[in-house]
């Protein structure tokens, strides 16, 4: 790759002008500092629709012996590359190299990961080199490929029916703040990338579930509850017919399943939701 090369803008995929203000902001500030060599974008820029409502994904590649002194006072960076209302790590999400970061007064969210061109080879999609001082960026993609993990069955189906019994304590027991997390959970962990990979897009949580038209996304609706024990309850009992569907629907000869976990799991959630006023056999309006 040829020193100083990268995305000119006129290439740039359609954007909102604060996001494209904010990104040409970014993308001329960067090759001011030596120690930086790269900056890539990621997210709804490779899939070319970003609209009011996207984040910024950007990849900031750092120089290897400046890496560590460069996460230090990434924030610094951060600000002084536009008007920076607030900004956290990653930590939460298991990303530590990540800084999220919020501009004003249009209010933009960028995400930005500071890497080393080591580092781009394991990533989970190929971002789109908007400005690179050197080669490095190219080798270090290319020393990889993009894999987005897909959902492990296995993993899913060893816990499942504990989660289910879980959820059912909660009902019973009246916590309904954690029985909606539960829910939440089992959407973004299990239903929502079992749906996702089985209608060919990315298993990225429930992310963008409603535009693929699916029975599953209207099968998913049906999981969410409102601030009742009885609607939470048939909500559990929704989300556990969506999961055998998808289950069967995927599953092979190796999966190890746990029939008996199942029913007893199954029989308890109807067992609390009965002591609610309510039979799981009869439709809810």
């Amino acid at each position: 790759m040829p020193a100083a090369c990268g995305l000119a803008e006129h290439d740039w995929p359609p954007m909102p002008e604060s996001h494209r203000i904010r990104l040409r902001h970014v993308v001329s500030c960067v090759p001011r500092h030596d120690e930086l060599v790269g900056l890539l974008a990621g997210g709804s820029f490779v899939a070319g629709r970003l609209d009011r409502y996207s984040d910024l994904d950007l990849i900031v590649v750092t120089a290897p012996h400046a890496w560590p002194g460069i996460l230090e006072r990434r924030t610094a960076l951060a600000a002084e590359w536009g008007p920076l209302l607030g900004a956290f790590r990653g930590d939460h999400v298991g990303e530590p190299r990540l800084l999220i970061c919020l501009y004003g007064p249009l209010l933009v969210h960028v995400d930005l990961k500071f890497l080393t061109p080591d580092q781009l080879g394991c990533r989970v999609e190929d971002p789109v080199v908007l400005w690179a001082r050197d080669a490095s960026v190219a080798s270090g993609l290319a020393a990889g490929r993009a894999s987005y993990p897909r959902p492990d069955l296995q993993w899913i189906e060893d816990r499942f029916w504990i989660w289910v019994h879980y959820a059912a304590t909660k009902i019973g027991r009246g916590e309904l703040f954690e029985a909606f997390g539960c829910g939440a959970f089992v959407r973004s962990r299990v239903l929502g990338p079992l749906a996702l990979d089985i209608a060919g897009a990315r298993p990225d949580g429930v992310r963008r579930l409603e535009q693929t038209g699916t029975a599953d996304a209207d099968a998913m609706r049906q999981t969410v509850a409102a601030y009742d024990a009885r609607d939470i309850a048939r909500a559990v009992s929704a989300r556990v017919d969506l999961y055998r569907s998808l289950r069967d629907r995927i599953a092979d000869a190796t999966l190890e399943r746990h029939p008996e976990a199942e029913a007893a799991a199954v029989a308890y959630l109807e067992d609390v939701a009965r002591t609610l006023g309510h039979d799981p056999e009869e439709p809810v309006a």
